[in-house]
C-alpha cells in the first residue's frame, strides 16, 4: 500500500526512483528508513539478481501490469506488487475457493478437507490454500485427487519448500496449478509473514471455507480478510467438546460471520449468481453490427470435453438428465457434475422439475 502511494504521488515507478530521499519522505507513511531503502533500490544489480534467482528455481515474476496477473487480486486494496510463480496461472483460476484450517487437525478435519477439496475441484473450482501442514495440505491433495487445479500460497520465498515433507506435493501442485509467493526468492519461513500470505489466499478466492480452527488460528485471519474483501465465508461445524480445535470455526458460525456448510450444495447455493456475473462479458455488436465473441465464447474455450458435450446436449434441446445422458453419451453422475460446473459458469440454468436450459 505504501508503494501504491509512492507511485500515485510521483506518477510512475521510474519517476519514484528518480527523486531524492527528502522528496520521498514527503509522501505520507514514508519515513527515513523506507525512503533510504527506496533510494538504494536504484541499484539494478539487485533486480537482476532476483530475476536470476527466480529463473534458477523454475519460477517467474508476474507484476501488477502483466496480462496473467490474477484478476481477483486487482480488486483488493493491498494487492501484491508482484507474485513469484512456479507452475501456471490461468484465467479460470478466477473461479476459486480457498480451504483453510488448523495445522494440527483432527482426523475428521482431514477427511473433510480431502472431501471438499475433491468435490469443489470436481465442480470446476480452483482450490487455493496455504500449503501448511494439516488442513491446507489435505485440501491440495483433495483437488489433485479430482484431477483439478490448485494454487498454494507460501509464506516464504520459492527457493525453499516449507514444510519440507511437502516436497513431493509441491511438484504435483506445480503440474496441476501453481505455487506462488509475494516474497523475494530467499526469504525464509517466518510466522510474521503468514498474515500477509493469508490475505492473498482470501484475495484469490470467491469464498473461504474454514474446515477447523481453534481460537487464534491463522485460518481466522484468512476469514477476516475474506469478509473485508467482500468474499463469502463458509465453515464446517466441529466437535463442541474440542474447543482447542473448533472454537474459532464454530464461533464464526455462531456469530453469523460464516455460513454453515455440510455438503457441496451449501456452497453452490451461495454462489449461484457467480456464473451469471462471469458471463456478463456477453457477445456485443461493434459499430458495424458485427457480433464479437464475448462471455459464452470465452467460457466455452475452457470447458472440458465432457462439459462441452453436456452443454451441446442442453443447447440441442435435451432438458432432463436422462435426455442429456443419451445425447452426450455420459453417465448420470458425470452429467450432474458437468451441469453443476456449467451452472457455476453461467452457461446453464436449472428450471423447476430438474430441467436444464441454456442461460
Amino acid at each position: 500500500m505504501r508503494l501504491r502511494k509512492l507511485i500515485e504521488h510521483f506518477g510512475s515507478i521510474d519517476a519514484m526512483l528518480g527523486v531524492s530521499v527528502g522528496e520521498l519522505q514527503r509522501v505520507s507513511g514514508v519515513g527515513p528508513k523506507v525512503a533510504e531503502a527506496v533510494f538504494r533500490a536504484r541499484d539494478g544489480d539487485a533486480v537482476e539478481h532476483e530475476i536470476a534467482r527466480a529463473s534458477e528455481c523454475g519460477a517467474r515474476i508476474v507484476c501488477l501490469a502483466d496480462e496473467d496477473y490474477p484478476k481477483p487480486l486487482l480488486h483488493i486494496p493491498d494487492p501484491p506488487t508482484c507474485l513469484y510463480v512456479r507452475g501456471r496461472l490461468e484465467a479460470t483460476d478466477g473461479l476459486a475457493i480457498a480451504i483453510v484450517g488448523t495445522r494440527r487437525c483432527s482426523h475428521y478435519a482431514r477427511e473433510q478437507a480431502l472431501r471438499f477439496g475433491e468435490l469443489l475441484a470436481g465442480a470446476g473450482f480452483t482450490i487455493v490454500s496455504g500449503f501448511a501442514r494439516g488442513v491446507d495440505g489435505y485440501a491440495h491433495e483433495g483437488a489433485l485427487r479430482a484431477g483439478g487445479r490448485t494454487i498454494a500460497v507460501l509464506g516464504n520465498g520459492l527457493s525453499e519448500i516449507y514444510p519440507e515433507e511437502h516436497a513431493d506435493l509441491a511438484e504435483r501442485v506445480v503440474e496441476s496449478g501453481a505455487i506462488v509467493s509475494e516474497l523475494p526468492m530467499d526469504v525464509a519461513p517466518d510466522s510474521k509473514n503468514f498474515p500477509g500470505r493469508n490475505r492473498i489466499i482470501a484475495g484469490l478466492s470467491m469464498g473461504v471455507l474454514v474446515v477447523e480452527a481453534g481460537r487464534g488460528s491463522g485460518a481466522l485471519i484468512t476469514a477476516e480478510a475474506a469478509t473485508d474483501y467482500n468474499r463469502e465465508v463458509f465453515a464446517i461445524p466441529g466437535a463442541v467438546d474440542r474447543p482447542e480445535l473448533t472454537a474459532g470455526s464454530n464461533g464464526l458460525i455462531r456469530d453469523g460471520a460464516a455460513k454453515l456448510v455440510t455438503c457441496l450444495e451449501d456452497i453452490l447455493d451461495e454462489l449461484k449468481d457467480v456464473g451469471e456475473l462471469m458471463a456478463r462479458g456477453a457477445p456485443k455488436e461493434d459499430e458495424r453490427g458485427v457480433v464479437r465473441e464475448g462471455g459464452d465464447g470465452a467460457l466455452l474455450r475452457v470447458l472440458t470435453a465432457q462439459q462441452r458435450a453436456v452443454f451441446d446436449a442442453v443447447v440441442s434441446g435435451a432438458e432432463d438428465v436422462d435426455a442429456v445422458c443419451e445425447a452426450s453419451g455420459a453417465d448420470a453422475a458425470s452429467v450432474m457434475t458437468a451441469l453443476t460446473s456449467l451452472q457455476i459458469r453461467g452457461l446453464v440454468r436449472q428450471l423447476p422439475g430438474n430441467r436444464f436450459v441454456r442461460r
